[in-house]
């Protein structure tokens, strides 16, 4: 910091105004759901978990470099605005001297290539468990984000500058950074086009890449104060996220737990039989005469069983259930 710097600017360092995430909850939420869930269902619950956590040690990597950068910067993680109908969920919005940095986190395994259209494929396993696959471009997801926050600040510009003016210094002050945050992966970007390769870094450059847009930059230095009015104004726009991701997965463990509790109907029973693998397949398919309950008298009706050494073969059981635990093999 220079001497005229070190008299006008007071030096406060990286600053989170904002530190908790909603991935924290929506993990813990999918964890008690895995403990009672089942089968397939649980599968996919435990692939979330495993995704979540994925992205969300990505961003502590993120704000841990932040931290640590040595700069004057208000930083605010997981942010949720809205503005004229439009929406964004933004992984950090970092606030310096000079800009304002919006930075999409990606904790992903495997390579990844930019074509030259700009399209993002990612590359995982090898030899026979090799295979490609494409994902939504983050460099356009971060472009809808400074649409919102464009539309935020149209509200406080100053009267001095004109539409035209603002809308020629927006994109110089507000910066879109794409964050690769897994050690591992491996960047192939030589196709991609100078506009998306130059947004796109790996998680150790993040610091050094913010620094060097602050040095080149010759715009006058915002004062702590401006730099907190900024904030406001987005702040002003934060809203809670009321999306519940976890909240399907919660429906779909209802529906199986029911499905389990209640006895099969012959249409149930049919369908059940047709998704039984074929070295399952039952060994009696024909519908049984009616048969009674030798213990309490209640009618016995078809069931499947759906797991241990008879899965997917059929056997009488109490209409009674849970009350009355007869079974009888068919």
């Amino acid at each position: 910091m220079g001497i005229i710097d070190a008299l006008f600017f007071k030096y406060f360092g990286p600053v989170f105004i904002k530190e908790d995430s909603d991935a924290e909850s929506f993990i813990e939420k999918m964890k008690s759901l895995s403990s009672r869930a089942f089968g397939k269902l649980k599968d996919k619950i435990d692939e979330q978990i495993i995704i979540a956590e994925a992205g969300l040690k990505g961003e502590n990597q993120i704000a841990f470099e932040l931290k640590n950068s040595g700069m004057d910067m208000l930083i605010m993680h997981d942010l949720y605005l809205e503005k004229n109908g439009l929406s964004a969920q933004i992984d950090f919005l970092v606030i310096t001297r000079k800009h304002i940095f919006v930075i999409e986190c990606k904790n992903l395994y495997g390579n990844i290539e930019i074509d030259e259209k700009g399209n993002f494929i990612r590359h995982k396993g090898s030899g026979k468990f090799y295979h490609k696959e494409g994902f939504p471009s983050p460099v356009t997801q971060n472009e809808r984000h400074l649409n919102i926050l464009k539309e935020i600040r149209r509200e406080y510009k100053n009267n001095f500058v004109t539409q035209g003016l603002f809308d020629k210094l927006f994109p110089q002050t507000y910066r879109s950074v794409v964050v690769l945050a897994n050690p591992k992966t491996i960047l192939n970007d030589k196709k991609a086009p100078e506009e998306v390769r130059k947004v796109v870094i790996r998680l150790d450059q993040l610091v050094a890449y913010i620094k060097g847009i602050e040095d080149q930059d010759d715009s006058l230095k915002s004062s702590e104060k401006d730099m907190h009015e900024l904030l406001d104004s987005f702040m002003k726009c934060s809203k809670p996220n009321k999306s519940d991701y976890a909240k399907k997965y919660e429906d779909m463990l209802t529906e199986l737990i029911a499905s389990k509790a209640e006895p099969q109907s012959e249409k149930n029973i049919e369908k059940s039989i047709k998704e039984v693998p074929e070295k399952q397949t039952p060994k009696v398919v024909e519908k049984p005469k009616e048969k009674v309950c030798p213990k309490c008298g209640k009618p016995l009706v078809l069931r499947t069983a759906k797991k241990g050494d008879n899965s997917g073969n059929q056997f009488w059981g109490c209409s009674g259930f849970p009350k009355c635990w007869y079974r009888e093999k068919i």
